[in-house]
């Protein structure tokens, strides 16, 4: 399957934001100053103890003139100045720190790599704040941030991190918020500390001789009462001085305009109607309309809204002459938001029936420049349904209603997306959304009809059996079309693999993936690498149908490249899948280390990107839980198997049910529910074939509770079909046979079970101790002893319990006699062996952390798994470590933690 290799991409380099999409470098650009502009030394003086304080706030009405000032400052320094402008429309805490980050990066500011950077726009790991904050710490040079538009930051939560990374900065940061209202900081404390500096709309505000000298720039020279009388009607705005500069000098008597402009909000908006937009040219005055649909645009885009080729010069114009069009750099403007609001609503008045068209071309322009997100935000405010669809269908981002990263967002989107919308393209989107929301009957209905449109416009005729098997495969490729069928065939291909593996149809899967590769062979490069999820997402439903299946190696071949693609944050979510589906393979194999390993892994890839839980299948933390019960942690394994309840609806297939329904059957069973045990282990799973582990561990379960319900007959009964399969079915069955009085038959069918399986330790101990009780309850004490203690050191590396509670009364005399000094409370637990004589005391006590290290030292995690499991470098797990050798008086690994259990430390 070439054709489904991952791309390499990374979405999450530093010139991506958490949705995938460039960052807007205008938002780091330290704005430029207009010719108009008038720098006033008093307040430059009063920004200067920017520098002796944490933290700076210029606050001020809209039009203050706040920015302009702190711009001014930030251009004169001899030092790199980190500037960013909030977004209102991305101001989750995640999307804000990626800025933030980049914005630090973007001045020259290093910083280490393993800061790491938010996958998703709503959400920020907590570590990641910590280590940003730890680095500045270091600086002999606090590092300047401007943070412009604070006020668009409503968020109390990323006000609360923004607060915590001040504070344990220290001296090294600077912060200074623009802002037109009291941010969500704890000023009081700053101000109380002497550690704010403010500087507030009063102090903002120009004076007369300021304000003379503002309209001097504008070309006005007037009385000194006239400039007086100015500045108290317009309390000394900026914006508003500029404005009335602006009306005024095209005015006969600026004088007497300026005397008897008196400006409410209405006013001023009539008066930016009448004398801003009126004196413009009639074509200028159509294009400031038309633009006031977009949030920005480039010249290029104002000519497809116009129909002109003159947007250029147009829009420079403007600029230079300050009527309320700015330029963001890089070619691109926007318009004073509420000049823009004003013309928006004045457009709906002079051209009623026009702004759905300028969104239509505008989403048109936008998809040939390859902005998808803004193609499809225009697309939809246009209500061009099939050209919004097929944008999302033609650039391979269909499993973009998958990733987590933007799926509600998506969903918001096209839930405006009536019924009368038609075509493959919307088909699919339906299908998507309603499979996304495990919605199998609406979804694969829409998938049908996609299908069947997709033969039609292949030029084959089918019947509803065979539109999904020739939408797949067909060869047909004339050059004007094939691109857009190609991707929505492999979209087609996505969503097949999805419904097999929702309705555990492997067969299916494998179909859909064959023809997948195929497709992906046809489809354009640039286009993959771009959509690493597409890839992704493909392999990790094939791999889960195959597991289904119980084709354990196969789907590990499938899983382990999902695992493997590159850590970028479109990918993370079906990596974190296919890991908890390794994950499980490893423990239904009975290898307990290696599955906890791998869910660990799982769980630490969408927090490592900032993900919320939901958005990811769970399977980790069911993985865990099934792994407490089997230590005997039952109160972790409770709490793991309600969070991995939490799972996103369309990887809730029937690998995540059944081993929900197991790991809840065995919880219930050690803590000695039989009747809850078994409603849950014999709980349906609807699928298209029967998994054979599934049924294999649900007769475990089942076998397991009639023997403690004291039916051994029926328990041997439930597994006797499956022996023959499953090593360990085969080993429950012997426990069966033991407990029904047939020893003989019970080795005979441990002698049966083939050695070259590969099983872990999770069977193997329990077949060590079978034999164990065969031969003490045939006298053979010595024979039963040496197998004990056998099982007792295959246990201990995976901390396996459950196995020795399991087994009854009869093993307490061996477990007292090999673990004299251990507890009696604690007799049960696997690696309580004892020493030869007394254990030496602690050189010094060790600390928690150390005590953390110790514990995953014992579960054989290698450095870097400590490390990833503990969010600590690799460097600190090696300086904990060496002191525990100190403090333990040893020099390796196994010796640490053999003195550590000699020592009851673990």
């Amino acid at each position: 399957m070439a054709g489904l290799e991952e791309s390499g991409t990374d979405p999450a380099a530093s010139y991506a934001d958490p949705q995938g999409d460039p960052f807007l470098r205008t938002r780091f650009v330290i704005p430029a100053r207009p010719e108009t502009f008038l720098r006033r030394e008093r307040l430059v003086r009063h920004l200067d103890e920017a520098l002796r304080t944490p933290l700076t706030m210029v606050n001020g009405a809209a039009g203050a003139g706040k920015t302009l000032l702190v711009a001014d400052w930030a251009a004169a320094r001899d030092r790199p100045v980190a500037w960013l402008t909030t977004d209102a429309a991305e101001q989750g805490p995640g999307m804000f720190w990626a800025y933030l980050l980049h914005a630090l990066r973007a001045c020259g500011t290093s910083l280490p790599a393993e800061i790491g950077c938010p996958a998703d726009a709503s959400r920020v790991p907590p570590n990641l704040l910590a280590r940003l904050a730890a680095e500045l710490s270091t600086r002999d040079r606090p590092v300047i941030v401007v943070l412009d538009e604070f006020d668009r930051v409503i968020d109390p939560e990323i006000a609360d991190q923004l607060e915590f990374v001040l504070h344990h900065a220290g001296d090294g940061l600077r912060l200074i918020l623009v802002t037109r209202t009291e941010p969500l900081l704890p000023l009081h404390r700053y101000r109380a500390a002497g550690d704010l500096t403010e500087i507030r709309g009063a102090e903002l505000a120009f004076t007369a001789e300021e304000a003379a000298e503002l309209l001097g720039l504008h070309g006005l020279r007037l009385p000194a009462h006239a400039t007086h009388g100015l500045v108290e009607r317009t309390r000394g705005w900026a914006a508003g001085l500029r404005l009335c500069a602006l009306a005024a000098r095209e005015n006969p008597d600026p004088e007497l305009y300026l005397k008897e402009f008196e400006a409410d909000r209405t006013t001023v908006a009539d008066f930016l109607l009448a004398e801003v937009l009126r004196r413009q040219p009639p074509e200028t005055q159509d294009l400031l309309l038309r633009v006031s649909v977009l949030d920005r645009f480039r010249p290029e885009l104002v000519n497809a809204l116009t129909e002109r080729t003159d947007a250029g010069p147009i829009l420079a114009g403007l600029y230079r002459e300050n009527a309320f069009v700015e330029h963001l750099g890089q070619d691109w403007y926007r318009l004073h938001p509420l000049f823009g609001e004003i013309l928006q609503a004045h457009l709906r008045v002079r051209s009623p029936g026009l702004e759905p068209e300028l969104h239509r071309r505008a989403a048109h322009w936008l998809r040939g420049s390859g902005a998808l997100t803004e193609t499809l935000c225009q697309g939809a405010a246009a209500g061009d349904w099939e050209f919004t669809a097929g944008a999302l269908i033609d650039d391979l981002a269909i499993g973009w209603l998958f990733t987590g990263l933007r799926s509600d967002e998506l969903a918001e989107l096209f839930s405006r997306m009536g019924p009368e919308a038609a075509g493959p393209a919307t088909d699919l989107v339906r299908a998507a959304g309603d499979l996304s929301r495990r919605d199998l009957d609406r979804g694969l209905r829409h998938l049908r009809r996609a299908e069947q449109g997709l033969t039609a416009e292949l030029g084959l005729t089918a019947g509803p059996g065979d539109a999904a098997e020739q939408a797949l495969t067909a060869e047909w490729s004339p050059a004007g079309e094939e691109p857009g069928l190609v991707a929505a065939r492999l979209s087609c291909a996505l969503l097949e693999a999805l419904a097999a593996r929702l309705t555990g149809a492997p067969g299916r899967a494998e179909r859909a993936a064959t023809a997948a590769e195929t497709l992906c062979d046809q489809a354009p490069a640039h286009l993959l690498e771009r959509h690493p999820e597409l890839t992704a997402l493909l392999l990790a439903h094939l791999g889960s149908a195959r597991l289904w299946a119980g084709r354990f190696d196969d789907a590990s071949a499938a899983l382990s490249r999902v695992a493997g693609a590159s850590a970028g944050a479109s990918t993370a979510l079906a990596r974190e899948d296919s890991l908890g589906r390794l994950a499980l393979i490893d423990y239904l194999n009975g290898w307990l280390g290696r599955a906890e390993r791998k869910a660990r892994a799982a769980v630490t890839e969408t927090e490592r990107y900032g993900l919320p839980q939901p958005s990811g299948s769970g399977m980790g933390r069911l993985v865990l839980a099934a792994v407490a019960v089997d230590r005997d942690d039952l109160g972790r394994a409770r709490a793991l198997l309600a969070e991995a309840a939490e799972s996103y609806p369309a990887l809730r297939d029937p690998v995540m049910e059944a081993g929900r329904a197991i790991a809840t059957a065995r919880l219930h069973l050690a803590r000695g529910d039989i009747r809850a045990a078994l409603e849950a282990a014999e709980r349906a799973v609807p699928a298209a074939v029967i998994s054979p582990w599934a049924a294999g561990q649900t007769a475990l379960v089942v076998s397991a509770a009639h023997l403690a319900g004291g039916r051994p007959e029926t328990a041997f009964e439930v597994l006797r079909p499956l022996s023959d399969e499953q090593p360990a079915c085969a080993v429950g069955a012997a426990r069966a046979q033991l407990a029904a009085g047939r020893p003989r038959e019970a080795i005979d069918l441990l002698d049966g079970v083939r050695s070259e399986g590969g099983a872990g330790p999770a069977v193997t101990v329990r077949a060590l101790l079978v034999r164990a009780q065969a031969a003490d309850e045939s006298g053979d004490a010595v024979s039963s002893r040496r197998l004990v203690a056998q099982a007792l050191r295959e246990a201990r590396r995976d901390g396996l319990r459950r196995p020795f509670v399991e087994a009854g009364p009869w093993i307490r005399p061996f477990l007292d006699a090999m673990a004299p000094r251990v507890p009696a409370t604690d007799r049960a637990i696997p690696g309580a062996v004892a020493s030869d004589g007394p254990p030496l005391p602690l050189v010094e006590e060790l600390s928690g952390r150390e005590r953390d290290v110790l514990g995953r030292l014992a579960l054989t995690m290698s450095t870097e798994e400590i490390a990833a499991d503990l969010y600590v470098s690799v460097n600190t797990v090696k300086t904990h470590l060496k002191s525990v050798y100190r403090k333990l008086a040893v020099n390796r690994r196994n010796d640490a933690v053999r003195r550590a259990r000699e020592l009851n430390l673990l």
